[in-house]
């Protein structure tokens, strides 16, 4: 049916929904682009788009904002001012993970004879849902429905549900809820925008505790010293008869639950997840509360937790929605297919912004590991507007998180042998993580675009309280930099210049009076 390769039509997303990113068919060669397209997340914890089997998938992944691994930067050459320490974002345990097996055949896409197949991002509700009917070769139908969601409301809380009716015939079935330690997957790359792999294992083994359908499991990383104590529960349902068996290793445990006699009738799954970190807490602490956080996510059910979730997602669109309309469609998008775009990208900034509380936001939001999980000035220039008209509080949290990197930012400064404050080009930590001085820390603009970001939050929403707490002691360190690393050139006919720096634009690195960084630089004093 569909397993083999081949060209991917252009309606492969279709048809155009103005509310949901819809996908009709499995291809196999789609997959880095749908496992991004289809990621769920709430600014702290990401889901990539992987299919609950576990495979194929191109980059399986699941991440928290923040949760970082340390590592000593080796330059051929060292020289003074290099950054020292680099960040990489950790690929943590993996809870998405329920395989199927029906006669004990393994349901596996890239071979399955799919008679339906439909993929959707709502970006109404704030859920993925797919839809699957599979005939094995014994001619026994067999529809999957599968969802879900990362909760806005519930920052540590994820739920994943998992139906299985089998349509003509009846069979064994067995379904195994999984936690699935992908560490050893994550392989770095020479470019520098990719994630670094990691030789030996990072996420050290803590705690592991097992009661019913319950798993806890908590790790530390080695050398950042932050603790990880992540949970699952389950809630199965069923007119069938089933049974539960459980079992675990230090890292890693499923629940396999065995039905019989589900011949037109349902096995229902939900999965609740939870996740927490810290810097200063122990594993097995932030395993105590992972097991409230379920607690409270199997007390309210499935319903009650998607209910939550449209909720949320009402009032974000009341606040966010830009609504398209135009008289005849351009050549190149539809009326449909632009406000559907809008929808995409405003959706986007919600999972990588609304519960992301003392941290920033990655370049690539919690879908993926592309360029390590760092806060670039991606944040402060593109992202930031938007939530000051819709979110001031999230905006306000952006720049408090800003401002605790203050004392790092000043000895950054010290480090280039500059005055004031230098703010990281690349960071989690707040210590400078780019290994490449010309397009890293020669991107002085960083520190004028935050103040960029603290002179709009401030007009915008009137809140004058942090400029005078907060704002004001950052933007005189920042100008303290740029007084110090500019000059008054006689060859300039006495202006005032700043020299060997570099701009936006990373190919063309440390020049003399970059357009951007003079005239930022400008709006900062």
């Amino acid at each position: 049916m569909l397993h083999r390769e081949r060209e991917i039509p252009p309606d492969h997303i279709y048809p155009v929904d103005r509310w949901r990113m819809v996908e009709k068919a499995f291809y196999p060669r789609t997959l880095p682009i749908a496992e991004t397209i289809f990621s769920v997340a709430n600014g702290y914890l990401g889901m990539r788009g992987n299919f609950e089997e576990d495979e194929p998938a191109h980059q399986r992944g699941t991440f928290i904002n923040g949760f970082h691994e340390t590592w000593p930067i080796v330059y051929g050459e060292s020289a003074y001012g290099f950054a020292k320490t680099g960040q990489t974002m950790i690929n943590v345990p993996d809870a998405k993970v329920v395989r199927l097996y029906v006669d004990d055949e393994p349901f596996y896409l890239p071979t399955a004879d799919l008679k339906k197949f439909e993929r959707v991002l709502d970006m109404k509700n704030g859920v993925c849902t797919r839809r699957v009917v599979w005939e094995t070769p014994a001619g026994k139908q067999v529809e999957i429905r599968s969802g879900r969601m990362v909760s806005f409301l519930h920052r540590h809380l994820a739920l994943i549900y998992y139906d299985v009716t089998l349509l003509n015939a009846d069979a064994p079935v067995v379904v195994s809820s999984c936690v699935s330690n992908h560490e050893e997957e994550q392989t770095g790359d020479a470019d520098p925008r990719k994630a670094r792999g990691f030789k030996e294992r990072v996420l050290e083994p803590r705690f592991a505790a097992m009661e019913d359908q319950r798993l806890l499991l908590g790790f530390r990383a080695k050398n950042s010293r932050m603790s990880l104590g992540m949970g699952v529960d389950h809630a199965a349902a069923s007119d069938s008869p089933y049974t539960a068996a459980a079992a675990h290793t230090p890292e890693d445990g499923r629940v396999l639950y065995t039905i019989t006699g589900l011949e037109g009738k349902t096995f229902s799954l939900s999965k609740f997840v939870s996740y927490h970190t810290s810097r200063r807490s122990p594993a097995e602490e932030l395993c105590e509360r992972a097991g409230r956080t379920l607690d409270r996510g199997v007390r309210h059910g499935r319903e009650l937790l998607l209910n939550h979730q449209r909720m949320w997602m009402d009032d974000f669109w009341k606040r966010s929605d830009i609504q398209i309309q135009v008289e005849d469609d351009i050549a190149y998008k539809t009326s449909d297919e632009l406000q559907q775009t809008v929808r995409f990208n405003l959706f986007h900034l919600a999972q990588a912004s609304a519960r992301a509380e003392g941290t920033g936001i990655p370049a690539k939001g919690l879908t993926g590991q592309t360029y390590e999980g760092h806060y670039f000035w991606d944040t402060e220039i593109y992202v930031a507007p938007f939530l000051m008209y819709t979110a001031p509080r999230i905006a306000r949290n952006l720049l408090e998180f800003r401002y605790s990197m203050l004392e790092k930012a000043r000895k950054r400064a010290a480090e280039v042998n500059q005055q004031g404050a230098l703010f990281p080009w690349r960071t989690i930590n707040g210590d400078e993580a780019s290994a490449y001085y010309a397009a890293g820390t020669a991107q002085y603009h960083i520190n004028a675009d935050i103040m960029y970001a603290l002179k709009k939050y401030v007009e915008v929403t009137g809140d004058a309280s942090f400029l005078l707490e907060r704002g004001a002691e950052m933007l005189v360190e920042t100008a303290r930099l740029w007084c110090d690393l500019g000059f008054f050139s006689e060859a300039k006919g006495g202006k005032f210049v700043i020299n060997e720096v570099t701009g936006p634009d990373e190919y063309n690195t440390v020049v003399n009076n970059n357009a951007f960084t003079n005239l930022m630089a400008r709006g900062n004093l």
